[in-house]
């Protein structure tokens, strides 16, 4: 600063007004990452991958993001003991990373309380976002999903194909993130019976498989043919139950049947669709507007099927296992919610 004053009295002032000038019609570039310097990203679970759901997911855009983009990524896994978390998410924001990556309403608060802290750092947020107008969060990116639309497709088709006329969702815990996925596939299962039966539990918990294969033996024995978990590791006790029962399931969040197709063919088997929340897709999108300083940081940014966001997969087991006259169904009520022609309810605000 000192320079610039003294430049600017021995040139009467007209160097300082063209600095002026300069930093006011010039954006602020981000700076330049390059392989060899690359932007140092963690990725904090709180949990442990192997979920074959929401972590595994985002620890899949990671990989593809260290192909495609100049960044090195570091995964913790921090386990399920709540005592860890905030500890974990102040050790990586201690540890020189470039960007801090955590997820859910679980780690927010966390988030909030260390990015003041932390000015330099940037922090994602996904499948939640703080309140901005109540914390100082400029350095914090809030991405959330609306994922109402993609489960309404696949409430659609399951009450399409259901025999019994009765379907079963198993919820982990009751927050908007989760329950926006029930809210779209009821509308959309009443949409296609307006007479369905649509069984509901909530888990109470998202690690608790022995749980969520209870819920739905008991779901199946009050005559559901077709179960949706929304309830992340508690879910995969409830796949379980639906492939030892012969029935049929909707994943959630990641394609699962593609995910079991290898380890468990007879899981992928029973799983003729999933609600994708595309969550490591969406961090791949953070991360490339991070480098190029479009990321919105300091905001929410709120994705939904228009985006590419969302969706349910349409793979073999799909085709196999939906006739193709009600997969042109959902083709076309897919294409009208795009449109706006049918307006779906969400939980997400």
């Amino acid at each position: 600063m000192s320079l610039i004053s003294t430049l600017a009295k021995a040139a009467a002032g007209t160097l300082l007004a063209a600095s002026m000038m300069m930093s006011t019609a010039i954006p602020a570039a981000a700076q330049e990452y390059t392989k060899d310097n690359p932007l140092k990203v963690a990725l904090v679970l709180h949990g442990t991958l192997g979920d074959k759901s929401f972590f595994d997911d985002a620890a899949e855009g990671m990989k593809t993001a260290q192909a495609e983009l100049p960044v090195t990524v570091k995964i913790i896994e921090l386990g399920y003991d709540r005592s860890k978390w905030q500890a974990g998410l102040a050790d990586a924001a201690d540890s020189g990373y470039d960007v801090i990556i955590a997820g859910t309403f679980d780690m927010t608060g966390y988030i909030v309380e260390l990015s003041p802290e932390y000015p330099d750092v940037k922090f994602i947020d996904f499948d939640d976002a703080p309140d901005y107008s109540a914390c100082e969060c400029k350095n914090v990116l809030g991405v959330q999903y609306t994922t109402a639309a993609a489960g309404y497709l696949a409430g659609f088709a399951a009450a399409k194909i259901s025999k019994s006329a009765t379907l079963g969702t198993i919820i982990g815990m009751e927050f908007p993130t989760v329950t926006d996925f029930k809210t779209g596939f009821d509308q959309g299962a009443k949409a296609a019976n307006p007479s369905i039966n649509i069984l509901n539990a909530v888990a109470g918990s998202f690690n608790d498989p022995a749980k969520g294969k209870e819920i739905a033996l008991a779901q199946i024995n009050q005559g559901a043919d077709v179960v949706f978990p929304i309830a992340g590791g508690t879910g995969i006790g409830s796949l379980q139950a639906v492939k030892d029962s012969g029935k049929l399931a909707v994943g959630v969040d990641s394609d699962q049947a593609t995910i079991f197709a290898s380890s468990d063919p007879a899981q992928a088997d029973v799983i003729f669709t999933s609600v994708l929340k595309k969550v490591g897709h969406s961090l791949n999108l953070a991360l490339k507007g991070t480098l190029d300083g479009t990321a919105p940081y300091g905001s929410r940014q709120l994705l939904g099927i228009k985006d590419g966001a969302v969706g349910i997969a349409k793979n073999a087991w799909y085709e196999k296992l939906v006739p193709a006259d009600v997969r042109a169904e959902v083709d076309a009520i897919e294409a009208k919610i795009i449109a706006g022609e049918i307006e779906v309810a969400t939980d997400m605000k």
